[in-house]
């Protein structure tokens, strides 16, 4: 903790925000205001580690190479799933006790299987592809009882071999169950009796139905690939059914656009609310539908709110770097809020959005600029990377220099590719389940705000990331005080501004135990709520929502550690959505109220451009 503050040195005093533009919605001159929050220091030679890196002619020929790869494998690396299954394979050689146990669970089961006693792998809770009544006749009892024995052995064989690095039986546990999910019984027609009851009580009618969706889908993906618009535009359009909240654009710059909403009452709390959410996604997963807009709710409840909108950015922008990000977006737009209302901020962050608006805390405070921020919120967001979930199966040396390559021949990341990684994750719902019942069951899914919003997929500069990528990820740069901003580290107990941190519970981008660590890096007032539902759903959760509870607790600066699992087991659970709860904290940790603060008619409305490009 020391360590960064030593190395710390007085930054120039900001451009007063007067001399800031006031009402243009044009690209303006904003880069350095910016810049003026965070001047880059002398750099001295214990700053190596803060110096960037320059790639030479070789590099790129090894580039090369690895995407010509990556682009057949869409972006993974072969050589790390075979060292995973070497290290695996091998270890298992020398493991006759384990071989003994696996050659006893093969032998045993079918034997068991074979008098009719249910075998154990049913004995667990039961798996939703075999829910039908049609499973339980024979034939088709007996494929469904040999996948899941099969399964359950894989499990048992690809854990618990003494020896295997733990990232390498991740691995091999991971790419086992894609392969036993692609196997499954209920994939194929021959196989599935709830297909072939489907299909001889529609009179054929869902083969032609199924028919139907493949051609609609392949049309659609075909589209996509040449480059062009979904071939059935979505019903839910921004400006229109969703991103619909009355407001207006009030500065934009060749990064993001920065969105005001009109007052709904008023009087409004003084200090208003800037959201940042992440360029992985369009804005307005924090604004579908009136009904479960969360832009909506808080300009409802009395808050005067800001948004920033990312720009989609194409191979043009190949080299933005995570610190444009940060300086000629977030902070950018925090200066001109805090300029036009002349109040410190509530910032707040949604996924990488928070980790980016840690990084500016954490740079502010170092610079003694700590009192633009009046608090910090973090929604499923991670500050310490070293236990990512399920996505950390994708990281590591050999996985990020293949994609690392594929991208530089891009100059990008395209969202369908970082949706496929995502599809990978829970393949059995993403991919095989949902291929069973639209092609073979012939029915089609009803789309909603969620879906449509998750569909309209966001580009990732090579440069940003592949820095956030191995700086974050892969390196932990950020938690361990080595992440830099102008030269110098930054360090997250720097952040004196009092937190509000959400998790969820079935999170996989975000686990909630790794954004919970935020208690290790501060020891300031930190309030922690954990929802339920996932990276997604779980942040949309709006009041009235059937089947929602959270829980909340507050840390008392300098109070002592608790554990996640004391967290958890002491913090009774409280029905209904947490967005009462957080706006109560923001009321509480404001200073009154002021006259509600209106638009020009005459600017832009909202939603902007940059939310409508593709």
């Amino acid at each position: 903790m020391s360590s960064p503050q030593l190395l710390r040195k007085k930054a120039p005093a900001p451009t007063p925000a007067s001399t800031l533009p006031a009402n243009t919605t044009d690209t303006a001159d904003t880069t350095n205001t910016a810049d003026a929050v965070m001047t880059a220091p002398t750099r001295s030679a214990s700053d190596a580690a803060c110096a960037p890196t320059r790639g030479t002619s070789s590099d790129d020929l090894d580039r090369a190479a690895h995407a010509a790869v990556a682009a057949w494998t869409g972006g993974l690396s072969p050589a790390s799933m075979v060292l995973a299954w070497l290290d695996w394979a091998m270890h298992l050689t020398v493991s006759p006790g384990k071989q003994l146990d696996l050659a006893t669970a093969a032998l045993v089961a079918p034997a068991v299987q074979a008098r009719g006693t249910p075998p154990a792998a049913r004995r667990t809770p039961p798996d939703p592809r075999f829910a039908a009544a049609e499973w339980e006749a024979w034939p088709f009892r007996l494929y469904r009882d040999a996948f899941l024995l099969a399964q359950q052995w894989w499990e048992h064989a690809s854990t618990g071999v003494p020896g295997v690095e733990a990232h390498h039986e991740d691995l091999v546990r991971f790419w086992a169950r894609q392969w036993l999910d692609a196997c499954s019984p209920g994939n194929f027609f021959a196989t599935n009796p709830s297909a072939q009851k489907a299909l001889i009580d529609s009179g054929g009618g869902i083969a032609i139905q199924g028919a139907q969706h493949w051609l609609e889908d392949f049309a659609d993906m075909a589209s996509r690939l040449r480059g062009g618009r979904p071939v059935h535009p979505s019903a839910w359009r921004p400006g229109h059914e969703v991103a619909c909240t009355r407001g207006r654009v009030i500065w934009r710059n060749e990064l993001c656009e920065l969105l005001q909403y009109e007052p709904a009452t008023s009087q409004v709390t003084r200090e208003p609310v800037l959201i940042v959410p992440s360029w992985i996604m369009k804005y307005y997963i924090l604004d579908l539908q009136p009904k479960d807009s969360l832009v909506k709710y808080l300009v409802d409840e009395g808050h005067t709110v800001f948004m920033v909108s990312w720009r989609n950015p194409g191979a043009a922008d190949r080299d933005l770097a995570l610190d444009d990000y940060l300086k000629r977006g977030l902070l950018a737009a925090l200066f001109e809020v805090h300029a036009r209302c002349g109040e410190p901020v509530h910032a707040t962050g949604y996924c990488l959005g928070g980790t980016l608006l840690a990084i500016a805390a954490a740079a502010l405070a170092r610079d003694g600029k700590a009192d633009l921020l009046r608090t910090v919120t973090l929604l499923a967001a991670q500050t310490d990377f070293s236990e990512p979930g399920e996505l950390g199966l994708f990281i590591d040396a050999s996985e990020l220099a293949a994609l690392d390559a594929l991208m530089w021949q891009q100059g990008y990341l395209d969202g369908s590719q970082m949706a496929a990684t995502f599809q990978l994750l829970n393949a059995r719902d993403l991919i095989w389940s949902r291929m069973m019942s639209e092609y073979m069951l012939g029915r089609r899914s009803k789309p909603n705000d969620l879906m449509a919003w998750n569909a309209d997929t966001t580009r990732m500069p090579y440069r940003m990331h592949s820095e956030y990528l191995t700086k974050l990820f892969l390196n932990n740069d950020l938690a361990e005080g080595r992440y830099c901003v102008d030269g110098q580290p930054v360090a997250l107990p720097d952040i004196d501004a009092p937190a509000f941190v959400v998790g969820t519970e079935r999170d996989h981008v975000s686990p909630w135990p790794s954004v919970y660590k935020l208690h290790l890096f501060t020891h300031n007032a930190l309030t922690f709520v954990l929802t339920s539902g996932g990276h997604n759903a779980g942040i949309v959760s709006e009041p009235g929502h059937p089947g929602r509870h959270y829980r909340c607790a507050t840390r008392e600066p300098d109070a002592p550690y608790r554990s996640r699992q004391e967290f958890f087991e002491q913090t009774p659970s409280i029905d209904g959505s947490w967005w009462p709860c957080w706006s109560d904290w923001l009321r509480a940790h404001s200073t009154g109220q002021v006259s509600a603060r209106q638009l020009d008619p005459a600017l832009e409305p909202a939603p902007g451009r940059y939310v409508l490009e593709s």
